[in-house]
């Protein structure tokens, strides 16, 4: 559950830490307060999409922070997942938000990505906001609710995977199919190039070696005189060089060490040293030796330098990269000789991936289908809780072709009077019609999700009365699994809440403040009555809301 919330210098906010609890939490307060600045921080902390106008003025950065404790195992197995780890089963996550639209994001202190949040947040946080309710005016949101409530992602990913292995045959046999003169054209293209690399015939690390090579003969006369003097100085002019000096030096220390030992290893590493210097003036022989001028060669290698620089500008790429390149043009080369052949066998591999996909979508569709009576029916039940005694609700199925989603178009039709033929939401359902039947739906789909935290944003609006009553009900009910976080305007709401919040705005040298207060139980039925009786506070109104806050469950 979401235990603390801590936002710094978002929009009128400077700093706040919300503790919340398990069960029913409200937040109440004007209109204009800053409930919505709550809502926004935490979408912040999902890694939604924010813009940098939510900084507060004079800020160059704005902070969101949230603690969770006793997540659930969904959420500990993705953490696991992506390299973290639980301290002490508590989850920290972090975001940064700053004027330059950039955000840094941390997980328990270590950096992460937005998308993480994101990931982690589906099984974390669920929100239902007032404007969430029209997403039911759209019946490709209907479909996402039975396959929430059937449990149907393994069905999905199997049949989604086949599908994405279809459309990708579908493709290649287009393409097999495009125009005869466009393979010809390509044919012969594709025989020049990779004739032409196979003939350069570029071996790995040719570039590196010719380089080399070049460099050598480029500096002969440079290499050849410095080489020469090293031999020079080992060996002398006239058999005195270093090499000697050594050799001289070593004998008259072994000479000393005939008269005291300890002089003996010093004489036997000048010896060393000697035939060291030996070895190396025989390698520099050697190397002169083999030394020579070759204008000849040096032409070869510039050819070869020039061949390579136009095949590496011509392809764009990396000269080592060249041969692999020359396979992959035969590969297509090959393809398209054998277009015949090959279109067959793309024909009949896309016609079996195609059946197997017809043939998932179809048990999936037969499972949709009865999970989506009861779905409709346990919806129904709760909407009939909540003050609509006599609506109908029917999920009508259309088949459709094979789309990502599988062969279903379906729409949740309602009736929410007797005798009215069940029709689409958007043609007769009211503002707190909607409502209500969202909350329903959010209701039915708790008890089948991991997530720990739903929070419900005025989700009373177009509601009052016995309704608004049973909507507090409703939200104490699914509080009993799960905590629950309301924004609510409406006191039989708030009533019925576990832990109540007040979110006030106040003006302090020419700066405004959003301040989030608990409620004590005298302070709760002053918001209460405030909520009842607006400006001027009754006693009368004092007295309600005493007895609605005392006689609350």
């Amino acid at each position: 559950m979401l235990k603390t919330l801590y936002i710094e210098n978002i929009a009128v906010i400077e700093k706040t830490s919300i503790d919340f609890s398990t069960g029913f939490n409200a937040l109440t307060g004007e209109t204009g307060a800053g409930k919505s600045i709550i809502i926004d921080a935490i979408n912040a902390i999902m890694g939604q999409r924010t813009s940098r106008e939510i900084i507060r003025t004079g800020a160059s950065t704005a902070f969101v922070s949230a603690q969770f404790e006793d997540v659930n195992p969904t959420v500990a197995a993705a953490l696991e997942r992506m390299g973290f780890e639980l301290e002490d089963g508590v989850l920290i996550l972090q975001r940064t938000l700053s004027q330059n639209g950039k955000s840094t994001c941390k997980i328990n202190g270590r950096p992460a990505t937005v998308s993480m949040l994101r990931e982690l947040s589906v099984n974390l946080i669920n929100i239902h906001g007032q404007h969430e309710s029209y997403e039911l005016f759209s019946p490709d949101t209907h479909l996402g609710y039975i396959d929430s409530y059937g449990g149907f992602e393994a069905d999905l990913k199997a049949y989604r995977d086949k599908y994405r292995e279809y459309k990708i045959l579908q493709k290649k046999l287009n393409e097999a199919n495009s125009d005869e003169s466009e393979r010809l054209r390509e044919i012969d293209l594709l025989q020049f190039q990779s004739q032409e690399l196979f003939d350069a015939d570029i071996q790995p690390g040719e570039e590196e070696q010719l380089e080399a090579e070049r460099t050598t003969l480029l500096n002969f006369e440079k290499i050849f005189s410095l080489l020469n003097k090293a031999k020079l100085m080992l060996d002398g002019e006239d058999s005195n060089g270093g090499a000697e000096a050594v050799d001289m030096a070593a004998t008259a220390v072994q000479n000393a060490a005939s008269y005291h030992p300890e002089y003996e290893e010093l004489g036997n590493r000048l010896t060393d040293i000697y035939y060291n210097l030996r070895d190396c003036s025989e390698s520099i022989s050697d190397a002169l030796d083999s030394l020579e001028s070759d204008p000849e060669r040096l032409e070869e290698i510039e050819e070869r330098f020039d061949l390579l620089n136009r095949l590496t500008r011509k392809y764009n790429c990396q000269a080592d990269e060249l041969p692999a390149l020359a396979e992959q043009m035969q590969t297509r080369l090959e393809e398209l000789l054998n277009y015949d052949k090959n279109r067959d066998d793309l024909i009949e591999a896309c016609d079996k991936a195609k059946s197997e996909a017809m043939s998932l979508a179809a048990a999936l569709s037969k499972k949709r289908k009865k999970a989506a009576e009861i779905f409709a029916a346990n919806v129904k039940k709760e909407m009939q809780f909540l003050n609509m005694p006599n609506v109908e609700l029917v999920p009508a199925f259309q088949k459709t072709e094979l789309t990502a989603d599988g062969i279903d178009k379906v729409e949740l039709l309602i009736s929410a009077n007797p005798g009215e033929t069940p029709r689409p939401v958007a043609k007769i359902a009211s503002g707190g019609e909607l409502s209500r039947m969202m909350l329903a739906i959010k209701t039915v789909l708790a008890a089948t999700d991991d997530v720990d935290t739903l929070i419900f944003d005025e989700v009373d609006a177009g509601i009052s009365g016995s309704a608004a009553e049973k909507v507090g009900l409703k939200l104490k009910e699914v509080s009993r699994d799960s905590q629950v976080l309301c924004v609510t305007h409406q006191a039989q709401i708030a009533a019925l809440a576990d832990y109540h919040y007040l979110i006030e705005k106040r003006v302090e040298q020419g700066r405004t403040f959003t301040v989030v207060t608990p409620l004590d139980e005298n302070a709760r039925v002053q918001e209460l009555a405030r909520i009842i009786g607006g400006v001027n506070i009754t006693q009368a109104a004092l007295s309600h809301a005493a007895s609605m806050l005392h006689g609350s469950p």
